[in-house]
Protein backbone atom coordinates (compact mmCIF):
# COMPACT_ATOMS: atom_id res chain seq x y z
CA UNK A 1 0.00 0.00 0.00
CA UNK A 2 1.65 3.48 -0.96
CA UNK A 3 2.09 6.00 1.60
CA UNK A 4 0.06 9.04 1.65
CA UNK A 5 2.75 11.26 2.19
CA UNK A 6 6.22 11.75 2.83
CA UNK A 7 5.39 14.15 5.96
CA UNK A 8 2.48 16.27 7.15
CA UNK A 9 4.04 19.37 8.21
CA UNK A 10 4.45 20.81 4.96
CA UNK A 11 2.69 21.06 1.64
CA UNK A 12 4.12 18.51 -0.60
CA UNK A 13 3.88 17.98 -4.51
CA UNK A 14 4.53 14.58 -5.92
CA UNK A 15 6.87 14.52 -9.26
CA UNK A 16 7.52 12.25 -11.76
CA UNK A 17 8.42 11.72 -15.76
CA UNK A 18 7.23 9.61 -18.88
CA UNK A 19 8.70 8.98 -22.10
CA UNK A 20 12.54 9.27 -20.83
CA UNK A 21 13.55 6.08 -22.68
CA UNK A 22 12.04 6.86 -26.01
CA UNK A 23 12.96 6.94 -29.36
CA UNK A 24 10.42 9.46 -30.31
CA UNK A 25 8.06 12.56 -29.09
CA UNK A 26 8.37 15.03 -26.17
CA UNK A 27 9.47 13.95 -22.40
CA UNK A 28 6.17 14.60 -20.13
CA UNK A 29 6.20 15.48 -16.09
CA UNK A 30 3.57 16.05 -14.16
CA UNK A 31 3.53 17.58 -10.22
CA UNK A 32 0.54 16.81 -8.08
CA UNK A 33 -0.31 17.57 -5.06
CA UNK A 34 -3.16 15.44 -3.15
CA UNK A 35 -4.74 16.04 0.01
CA UNK A 36 -4.22 14.54 3.08
CA UNK A 37 -5.57 10.42 3.48
CA UNK A 38 -6.19 10.45 -0.65
CA UNK A 39 -6.15 6.83 -1.06
CA UNK A 40 -7.43 4.89 -4.40
CA UNK A 41 -7.19 1.11 -4.36
CA UNK A 42 -6.37 0.89 -8.39
CA UNK A 43 -3.10 3.72 -7.72
CA UNK A 44 0.16 2.39 -8.15
CA UNK A 45 3.42 2.94 -10.16
CA UNK A 46 1.65 3.98 -14.24
CA UNK A 47 3.68 0.65 -15.38
CA UNK A 48 1.69 -1.06 -12.86
CA UNK A 49 -1.25 0.02 -13.92
CA UNK A 50 -3.48 -1.07 -16.73
CA UNK A 51 -4.40 1.43 -19.35
CA UNK A 52 -8.13 1.52 -18.95
CA UNK A 53 -7.46 1.42 -15.28
CA UNK A 54 -4.75 4.39 -16.12
CA UNK A 55 -7.18 6.75 -17.74
CA UNK A 56 -9.86 6.07 -14.66
CA UNK A 57 -7.09 7.54 -12.20
CA UNK A 58 -6.18 10.44 -14.86
CA UNK A 59 -9.98 11.75 -14.15
CA UNK A 60 -10.04 10.62 -10.22
CA UNK A 61 -6.68 12.16 -9.99
CA UNK A 62 -7.59 15.14 -11.67
CA UNK A 63 -11.04 15.51 -9.65
CA UNK A 64 -9.77 15.70 -6.47
CA UNK A 65 -5.87 16.67 -6.70
CA UNK A 66 -5.11 19.53 -4.57
CA UNK A 67 -3.18 20.85 -7.29
CA UNK A 68 -1.72 19.04 -10.50
CA UNK A 69 0.03 20.13 -13.63
CA UNK A 70 1.71 18.63 -16.70
CA UNK A 71 4.66 19.99 -19.17
CA UNK A 72 6.54 18.35 -22.05
CA UNK A 73 9.52 19.35 -23.23
CA UNK A 74 9.94 18.38 -27.00
CA UNK A 75 12.31 16.17 -28.88
CA UNK A 76 14.20 19.04 -30.27
CA UNK A 77 15.23 20.37 -27.03
CA UNK A 78 15.93 16.75 -25.94
CA UNK A 79 18.32 16.07 -28.64
CA UNK A 80 19.92 20.17 -27.49
CA UNK A 81 19.99 19.42 -23.65
CA UNK A 82 20.05 15.76 -23.52
CA UNK A 83 17.07 13.82 -22.04
CA UNK A 84 18.24 13.97 -18.26
CA UNK A 85 17.75 17.88 -18.37
CA UNK A 86 14.97 17.61 -20.32
CA UNK A 87 13.13 15.28 -17.73
CA UNK A 88 14.09 17.77 -14.64
CA UNK A 89 12.83 20.80 -16.94
CA UNK A 90 9.62 19.23 -18.02
CA UNK A 91 9.46 18.82 -14.00
CA UNK A 92 10.71 22.09 -13.42
CA UNK A 93 7.50 23.47 -16.04
CA UNK A 94 5.12 21.45 -14.18
CA UNK A 95 6.13 22.38 -10.73
CA UNK A 96 5.69 26.20 -12.39
CA UNK A 97 2.31 25.84 -13.18
CA UNK A 98 0.76 24.40 -9.65
CA UNK A 99 -1.65 26.76 -7.94
CA UNK A 100 -0.70 26.06 -4.48
CA UNK A 101 3.20 26.21 -4.59
CA UNK A 102 4.51 23.46 -2.23
CA UNK A 103 7.43 23.65 0.38
CA UNK A 104 8.63 20.14 -0.17
CA UNK A 105 9.10 18.04 -4.08
CA UNK A 106 9.29 13.93 -3.65
CA UNK A 107 11.08 13.46 -7.11
CA UNK A 108 11.18 9.54 -8.52
CA UNK A 109 14.68 8.91 -9.29
CA UNK A 110 17.73 9.14 -7.35
CA UNK A 111 18.93 13.07 -8.92
CA UNK A 112 16.66 16.52 -9.64
CA UNK A 113 18.16 19.84 -10.52
CA UNK A 114 16.92 21.83 -7.60
CA UNK A 115 13.55 23.90 -8.28
CA UNK A 116 14.60 27.34 -6.86
CA UNK A 117 14.38 27.13 -3.30
CA UNK A 118 12.11 24.71 -2.82
CA UNK A 119 13.20 21.27 -0.65
CA UNK A 120 13.02 18.35 -2.63
CA UNK A 121 14.16 14.28 -1.86
CA UNK A 122 14.88 11.76 -4.74
CA UNK A 123 13.52 8.68 -4.04
CA UNK A 124 14.30 5.56 -5.97
CA UNK A 125 11.17 4.00 -7.37
CA UNK A 126 9.05 6.68 -5.78
CA UNK A 127 6.10 5.62 -7.93
CA UNK A 128 5.51 2.49 -6.01
CA UNK A 129 5.69 4.12 -2.82
CA UNK A 130 4.34 7.80 -2.08
CA UNK A 131 0.57 8.35 -3.57
CA UNK A 132 1.74 11.76 -4.90
CA UNK A 133 4.57 10.53 -7.06
CA UNK A 134 2.09 7.73 -8.44
CA UNK A 135 -0.45 10.22 -9.20
CA UNK A 136 2.14 12.11 -10.72
CA UNK A 137 3.35 8.61 -12.74
CA UNK A 138 -0.21 8.21 -13.99
CA UNK A 139 -0.97 12.00 -15.13
CA UNK A 140 2.64 12.16 -17.00
CA UNK A 141 2.43 8.56 -18.55
CA UNK A 142 -1.62 9.39 -19.82
CA UNK A 143 -0.72 13.00 -21.31
CA UNK A 144 2.16 11.09 -22.92
CA UNK A 145 0.28 8.18 -24.45
CA UNK A 146 -2.41 10.27 -25.45
CA UNK A 147 0.00 12.57 -27.48
CA UNK A 148 1.80 10.14 -29.11
CA UNK A 149 -1.90 8.63 -30.10
CA UNK A 150 -2.34 11.85 -31.57
CA UNK A 151 0.90 11.70 -33.39
CA UNK A 152 0.73 8.37 -35.12
CA UNK A 153 -2.45 9.98 -37.11
CA UNK A 154 0.50 11.59 -39.15
CA UNK A 155 3.25 8.63 -38.44
CA UNK A 156 1.36 5.38 -38.85
CA UNK A 157 4.12 3.80 -40.26
CA UNK A 158 5.90 3.73 -36.62
CA UNK A 159 2.90 2.20 -35.14
CA UNK A 160 2.82 4.77 -32.02
CA UNK A 161 -0.44 3.74 -31.04
CA UNK A 162 1.04 0.54 -29.47
CA UNK A 163 4.55 1.60 -29.21
CA UNK A 164 3.96 5.42 -27.73
CA UNK A 165 7.63 5.89 -29.33
CA UNK A 166 9.37 3.16 -27.50
CA UNK A 167 11.97 1.21 -29.64
CA UNK A 168 10.15 -1.30 -30.31
CA UNK A 169 11.11 -4.25 -32.99
CA UNK A 170 8.48 -3.14 -35.10
CA UNK A 171 9.74 0.80 -34.65
CA UNK A 172 13.33 -0.12 -35.36
CA UNK A 173 11.97 -1.63 -38.78
CA UNK A 174 10.13 1.52 -39.59
CA UNK A 175 13.18 3.39 -38.90
CA UNK A 176 15.04 1.03 -41.11
CA UNK A 177 12.60 1.33 -43.78
CA UNK A 178 11.41 4.96 -43.60
CA UNK A 179 13.97 6.65 -42.04
CA UNK A 180 13.47 9.02 -38.96
CA UNK A 181 10.42 11.63 -39.00
CA UNK A 182 10.80 15.03 -37.37
CA UNK A 183 9.43 13.78 -34.15
CA UNK A 184 12.04 11.48 -33.50
CA UNK A 185 15.24 11.91 -30.55
CA UNK A 186 18.24 11.99 -33.06
CA UNK A 187 20.83 11.98 -30.49
CA UNK A 188 19.67 8.82 -29.31
CA UNK A 189 21.23 7.28 -32.26
CA UNK A 190 18.67 5.53 -33.56
CA UNK A 191 18.89 6.50 -37.32
CA UNK A 192 20.82 3.16 -39.37
CA UNK A 193 24.13 4.75 -40.76
CA UNK A 194 23.74 6.47 -44.38
CA UNK A 195 20.07 7.21 -43.76
CA UNK A 196 19.07 11.44 -44.20
CA UNK A 197 15.83 12.47 -42.66
CA UNK A 198 12.88 12.13 -44.74
CA UNK A 199 9.59 13.92 -43.36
Amino acid sequence: MLETSFQNIVVEAGCDEAGRGCYAGPVFAAAVILPANFYHPLLNDSKLVKEKDRNTLRQIIETEATSFAVAMVTNKEIDEINILKASFKAMHLAIDQLTIKPKLLLIDGNQFTPYKKTKHHCIIKGDGKYANIAAASILAKTYRDAYMEDLHQQFPMYHWLNNKGYGTAKHRKAIAQYGVCKHHRLSFNILPKQMALRF
